[in-house]
C-alpha cells in the first residue's frame, strides 16, 4: 500500500500543479493580446487625422488596460480587448516590470484623452505606443 503510494504521489502532485500552472500561462496570455491589442490602438490614434479619432482610440488603449471593471473604464466607447481578460493590468498582476510600463502606458492615454490639440494628443499616443511596445 505505502509503495502503491508514494509512486502515485508525483503524479498526483503534477496534476494539481498543471491546472495552476495553465491559469497562470492563461493570464500571461491574456495580457500579452490585450497589450497588443493597446498598442495597435495607440498607434491608430497616433495616426489620426483628427482630435476625435485620437480620443476615441486612447478610450480604446484605456479600456484594454484597466479592464470593464477598472477605474477610468469608459463603457460608452468601444472595448477592443473584450473577452480577452480582465484588463492588461489585471491579468499582468506580479510581473511588476510589465505592470510599470503598463501604468507608464495608461498614464500617457489618459493625459492624450485631456488633450486640446492634436498635436499633443499625437504625442502622448506615442508615449503610450512606446511604453506597450517596450520589452
Amino acid at each position: 500500500m505505502t509503495k502503491c503510494f508514494t509512486r502515485g504521489l508525483p503524479a498526483l502532485l503534477l496534476a494539481l500543479a498543471l491546472p495552476v500552472a495553465a491559469q497562470a500561462a492563461d493570464a500571461s496570455g491574456a495580457a500579452s493580446k490585450q497589450i497588443a491589442t493597446a498598442g495597435a490602438h495607440a498607434g491608430m490614434a497616433l495616426g489620426a487625422a483628427d482630435l476625435a479619432t485620437a480620443h476615441a482610440h486612447l478610450h480604446h488603449v484605456v479600456n484594454c488596460l484597466v479592464g470593464p471593471a477598472g477605474k477610468g473604464f469608459d463603457a460608452t466607447a468601444e472595448d477592443p480587448c473584450k473577452g480577452m481578460g480582465q484588463g492588461a493590468i489585471v491579468d499582468a498582476k506580479g510581473d511588476s516590470a510589465v505592470e510599470g510600463r503598463l501604468h507608464m502606458a495608461l498614464s500617457q492615454a489618459e493625459q492624450g484623452l485631456k488633450a486640446n490639440t492634436l498635436d499633443a494628443a499625437h504625442a502622448d499616443a506615442k508615449k503610450a505606443m512606446d511604453a506597450l511596445q517596450a520589452k
